[in-house]
């Protein structure tokens, strides 16, 4: 048996370096950007372990919210490539996609539940339906809590937490190597959202016509953008920035949530296909024309106010005229 780990000795293993105690408590827009990824990374992998012990117990609110900060970290490793790809990030990367695929059953099971426990009401036949997800939700969690008291969580907690403070991405001597890390974080922002809002927008304009695996696809665009601008938030410091990234943040939430809905009643309805058998089949819960057209339509508009908006600039972000140490 798998022997128990708490959040707070994962916390004890994630901190192999001393620089960690060293590190700003703050973005700055002169702010390099290996200090930079630092930060950012030490919040998001923090907040998964403080969700630990509260997902190993089956709450979940811990489990939605362990999920969030994994995305969070994932996202932030996106954000700072090619300064961090170096040779340990692919193995870093397939333990955080692991680890994110043990999270993602039982949380797909949760929204399907609540999905039809709020549409169905006392009927009999939804009764017998719910016990048979419930006993497959609860054989899930239990996969999942043996995952995260295993030895192989252990070592990714402690491998992702040295590969942050020093990998060999933070070492390496080329004149690129050394130039990616000296960069100041308000130069690469910059041009890593103004590359991604443009990305997101230009697939965005052809969101009715998309099948159901590009739309996925759009949707993690969307996330992955919202979630960088939510880690900048310390560079959205004045009036006028502050507003374009509240703004910005607002029809971005928009449109992740319509998608992030469509997203459930798709997997709604493979887990239904495949956990029913006998059953009275639940699929029809999560087939709805009539709601899959209004999501897309709340979608449409947030992405169109989106492109109304005017691109970052210079100003946005302020930048220093030296990187700071």
């Amino acid at each position: 048996m798998s022997r128990s780990i708490t959040s707070s000795t994962a916390t004890a293993h994630a901190k192999p370096a001393a620089r960690r105690n060293a590190l700003p408590a703050r973005l700055s827009p002169g702010m390099a950007c290996d200090t930079a990824f630092r930060i950012i990374a030490r919040r998001h992998l923090d907040a998964v372990l403080a969700q630990h012990d509260g997902t190993c117990r089956g709450d979940p609110d811990a489990l939605h919210q362990i999920r969030i900060a994994l995305t969070h970290l994932r996202t932030a490793i996106r954000f700072f490539s090619p300064m961090v790809d170096d040779a340990r990030r692919p193995n870093v990367w397939a333990e955080l996609k692991w680890l994110n695929g043990q999270l993602g059953m039982v949380r797909d099971l949760d929204v399907a539940i609540e999905r039809v426990v709020a549409e169905s009401g006392d009927e009999l036949a939804v009764i017998a339906e719910l016990q048979h997800w419930d006993e497959k939700r609860a054989e899930s969690h239990r996969l999942l809590a043996r995952a995260l008291q295993s030895a192989r969580y252990r070592r990714l907690v402690e491998q992702t937490s040295m590969w942050i403070d020093s990998g060999p991405w933070s070492t390496r001597r080329s004149k690129e190597a050394i130039r990616l890390r000296r960069r100041t974080l308000a130069d690469h922002a910059r041009e890593r959202l103004t590359e991604w809002e443009t990305t997101l927008l230009k697939k965005a304009r052809k969101l009715k016509r998309l099948d159901v695996a590009r739309r996925h696809q759009l949707r993690l665009l969307n996330k992955r953008l919202t979630y960088s601008v939510e880690s900048l938030a310390d560079l959205f410091a004045d009036g006028a920035a502050a507003a374009k990234q509240k703004s910005m943040l607002k029809q971005l939430r928009k449109a992740q949530r319509s998608l992030g809905q469509l997203n459930d009643d798709v997997r709604g309805q493979a887990l239904a296909s495949s956990l029913n058998g006998a059953v009275l089949d639940a699929g029809h819960r999560f087939l709805n024309r009539k709601r899959e057209k209004e999501l897309l339509r709340t979608a449409s508009v947030a992405y169109r106010k989106l492109d109304k908006a005017k691109r970052f600039r210079s100003s946005d972000l302020a930048p220093s005229s030296e990187p700071e140490v």
